[in-house]
């Protein structure tokens, strides 16, 4: 009987995968197994594809794992990974079956510890010291009296209160105020926006521009101040129109905005200090210079007074003046009527000088010769324009010998077709492109529906309106007239609801109802 049964050779007994399904399997095993973790390591190779997502290294002396930070995941990083930075990288490990192929999905990603900071710190000092951004020549001078002041700084906190205190006391001015966050994730997206926003403003608008920026916060550890060393934020104060003031931290704190700020000051207090002066000290100031310039002019007028009264002591009197001129015209006057007498006697013979050479004969014989030569010359001249004509008539035939219309016809021949060709190259790229473009705007309105309210609706939900504002509260749907409820398939008005507020105070409506 043994002979009948066939033992199975080893491994035949074993169950056989797809190769998608042993893919699957890894991937739920792999993610089921790890879940979310901590791994610390070197970033290595770095790259952000045009998709906008994120890959990259983290590595040790011996193994690399990568690591992948999908588009919308970037904004939630503290810190952007640079090849050759120590961090902790937080996230979940998949797999991805298509190349056989395990990552870390990243979602965090921290400095592993201060000395990594201080070395990317560096490190970004360099290249921006490199490209001229701490260049002193490139730095503005600050507006003497701004009349207006931007500050972009938390609105909770001290440091505005401290700001708005010292401008009170020194020479108050309009200050404009744009809230940000001042550590975190998005302290360095918030400060940059305001630092671009306030140079966007149009001057003379409805909301003026600011003459002046500080940018301020308070004291706190390295990494507090970090967002202050991103190169976004460093990046938008050196490209900044308006002068900006960085007053971040406190004396001994240093980031990377104070190297490219026009102007450092070492506390909030001492940046509202460095924007105005003190009042009391400018009236003084020109009070001062008020009296010196009286008594500047008071003296200059007293000097030129007792200069004047000098010069005219020097000078004879207006008679004495015109004495001498009176007896030049008497005596003018007395040669006047002789001087007249023999210029016109000169003039009468020099005329009949003149008369005596005019001859009748000399004219006529005058006017003959010049007749003679006249008709020399209307003689000759039909003989040279024969010769000019067979001139230019040669040169024309000599020009018409080297034109060719078989080569211009096929010159333009060419031309045309060539313009045919890109006419076809032309039409079919504004076809393609119109094609791709129209499947982008399907798939925008697709993702649209997708993600509209209106789809929210049909899972179940609804929209209260109340005077064709969206309601959110009881606290605001007890006090509306009326209400209209959105559903998936319509809207419902709901009547009668002022009955609702002629209950007597006594009695207490229902809590766990609208109506």
């Amino acid at each position: 009987m043994s002979d009948l049964i066939d033992d199975p050779l080893p491994g035949q007994n074993l169950p056989e995968y797809s190769v998608t399904e042993l893919s699957g399997a890894v991937k739920r095993t792999l993610e089921g197994e790890f879940g979310r973790i901590r791994v610390k390591g070197e970033v290595g190779r770095v790259f952000k594809a045009r998709s906008g997502h994120l890959y990259f290294d983290v590595k040790d002396d011996r193994s690399v794992l990568a690591c992948t930070t999908w588009k919308g995941q970037i904004a939630g990083l503290s810190v952007v990974p640079e090849e050759g930075l120590e961090v902790v990288v937080t996230g979940r490990m998949t797999a991805f079956g298509g190349q056989s192929k395990y990552n870390l999905n990243v979602d965090d990603v921290a400095v592993a510890g201060q000395g990594a900071l201080m070395a990317l710190l560096e490190k970004r000092k360099k290249q921006l010291a490199a490209e001229g951004l701490f260049d002193p020549a490139r730095k503005r001078p600050l507006p003497y009296l701004p009349e207006v002041i931007g500050v972009v700084t938390s609105p909770s906190g001290a440091v505005i209160r401290d700001i708005f205190h010292r401008l009170r006391d020194r020479f108050p001015r309009k200050v404009l105020i744009w809230p940000v966050a001042v550590q975190g994730a998005a302290c360095a997206p918030e400060v940059t926006r305001a630092i671009e926003g306030f140079n966007r403003l149009a001057p003379g608008g409805a909301l003026p521009r600011p003459d002046l920026l500080i940018v301020a916060r308070g004291g706190g550890s390295v990494e507090d101040l970090w967002g202050f060393n991103e190169e976004i934020v460093a990046r938008a104060a050196a490209a900044s129109e308006i002068p900006l003031i960085s007053a971040v931290g406190h004396e001994t704190d240093t980031t990377l905005i104070d190297f490219v700020s026009d102007q450092r000051a070492p506390t909030p207090t001492a940046a509202a200090e460095l924007a105005v002066p003190v009042r009391l000290d400018l009236m003084a100031h020109m009070d001062g210079q008020g009296a010196r310039l009286s008594r500047a002019v008071s003296q200059g007028v007293t000097r030129r007074r007792q200069r004047l009264a000098d010069v005219a002591r020097a000078l004879p009197r207006p008679d004495g003046l015109l004495d001498s001129p009176r007896q030049r015209i008497d005596q003018v006057g007395d040669r006047l009527d002789s001087a007249l007498i023999r210029s016109v006697q000169a003039r009468r013979i020099k005329l009949a000088d003149l008369s005596g050479s005019l001859r009748p004969s000399a004219l006529r014989r005058m006017l003959r010769n010049h007749r003679e030569d006249l008709d020399a010359r209307a003689l000759a001249l039909p003989q040279a324009q024969a010769r000019a004509n067979r001139r230019r008539h040669d040169a024309l035939g000599n020009l018409a010998s080297r034109l060719r219309p078989n080569q211009l016809l096929m010159r333009v021949e060419q031309k045309s077709a060539s313009y045919q060709t890109l006419i076809r190259h032309l039409s079919i790229a504004a076809t393609t492109r119109t094609a791709r473009l129209q499947s982008q705007v399907d798939g925008m309105d697709r993702l649209l529906a997708t993600l509209g309210y209106e789809s929210t609706l049909k899972r179940g939900y609804a929209v209260v309106r109340a005077d064709d504002q969206v309601v959110t509260t009881r606290e605001v749907a007890a006090t509306s007239a009326s209400l209209e409820v959105q559903f998936a398939d319509g809207r419902l008005t709901v009547a009668n609801w002022p009955s609702r507020k002629a209950a007597k105070p006594s009695e207490k409506p229902d809590q766990g109802s609208l109506f």
